[in-house]
């Protein structure tokens, strides 16, 4: 399949998942508001991911950055994307967050915090603050130094960076329960954004312009590093909340581990640790195109199925088919505007026939 092929066959799978999402914005805007913020909760850790990558590359460098920076800059691209996404949302806060209704409200204790106009003073500060360091990466990028040009701000970018997406992660789906708390949730999606930015971008290098064997281990050596970050992060918050035993931060694994939800969970840690981690031990994999593709589809596929584990237990209704076409719809016209990045005059010349 060519990159033109793939790219039609993208806009059509966006286009008939928005079409189905928009039917149940229509019919039942409160499950499709679940729905649309998984969604755009996964679709979000691919850019910021990507520049998360981008930005770690200028300061270490490595050859599994040179591998991959097509792709890293075309995920990046697809940036913009987020603000379109939210519309949708705006009229529908109440329905997924409980502490934007006045009965909940006002029993918080982190009402300073959780309050309607410091949430869209937040948001504002995200989207300038990843909008503007993309917008300084593509610049920097278009430079003969560009490695040198790229590592001046890296340094100041990747705390803007981290400091920003681990508000918004925090914003968007662990104030559904505006009891729960983690210290480390923050951490955990940061990893898991990287995480998910790497499978994809390396899926698509293996798939469309393989690099050498060296450079696929290098880049099967990163991943493993990733995942054991992540499941890490994970088991600690699990552990912590287990050995509190407090049941405002329970109840929040109480109703993702129990029923079918439970079984998601097993999938989720199956296909995004057990499965990649025993596979990425054996150098064999991690220098093979197609194992490093195969590895990298099971972790594309766990961090979908853990976005809709992470929000759709909020919502009290089990899983359905609009959950299935709003994913579809926002990944597939991202997944379509990242294969059309070659012909966008935002990516600089010299990564154009690359990517």
């Amino acid at each position: 399949m060519t990159r033109r092929q793939a790219e039609h066959a993208a806009w059509g799978a966006g286009g008939v998942g928005t079409a189905g999402a928009i039917v149940g914005w229509i019919l039942a805007p409160g499950v499709f508001a679940h729905a649309w913020l998984a969604a755009l909760t996964v679709f979000l850790g691919w850019p910021l991911g990507c520049m998360g990558l981008l930005f770690a590359h200028a300061l270490t460098g490595g050859r599994w950055g040179y591998a991959i920076r097509p792709q890293l800059v075309a995920g990046m691209a697809t940036l913009p994307l987020v603000v379109p996404a939210l519309l949708p949302l705006v009229g529908l806060a109440s329905a997924l967050y409980p502490w934007m209704r006045p009965n909940v409200g006002a029993h918080l204790t982190n009402q300073f915090y959780l309050n309607v106009p410091f949430l869209i003073g937040r948001i504002v500060v995200y989207l300038i603050v990843w909008l503007g360091l993309a917008a300084l990466a593509l610049r920097a990028l278009r430079r003969a130094d560009d490695g040198a040009a790229l590592a001046r701000f890296a340094p100041g970018g990747l705390i803007l960076l981290a400091l920003t997406a681990t508000y918004a992660t925090i914003d968007a789906t662990m104030s559904l329960d505006p009891q729960f708390a983690s210290s480390v949730y923050g951490l955990v999606e940061l990893s898991a954004m990287g995480l998910f930015a790497l499978s994809v971008c390396t899926l698509a290098a293996a798939v469309a312009a393989p690099p050498d064997r060296e450079a696929l281990q290098v880049l099967g050596r990163l991943m493993l590093g990733l995942v054991v970050l992540w499941a890490y992060l994970d088991f600690v918050q699990l552990l912590i909340v287990w050995q509190s035993n407090l049941p405002h931060e329970a109840r929040w694994y109480l109703i993702r581990l129990t029923g079918g939800w439970g079984l998601a969970a097993a999938a989720v840690a199956a296909a995004h640790f057990a499965l990649p981690f025993f596979a990425l031990l054996f150098p064999q994999v991690q220098r093979s195109r197609f194992g490093i593709a195969v590895v990298s589809v099971f972790l594309v596929a766990g961090s979908i199925l853990r976005g809709w584990w992470l929000v759709v237990p909020a919502s009290g209704r089990p899983f359905g088919l609009l959950d299935v076409a709003a994913m579809v719809g926002v990944l597939g016209i991202a997944a379509a505007f990242a294969l059309r990045a070659p012909v966008m005059p935002m990516l600089p010349e010299g990564l154009r026939r690359h990517v």
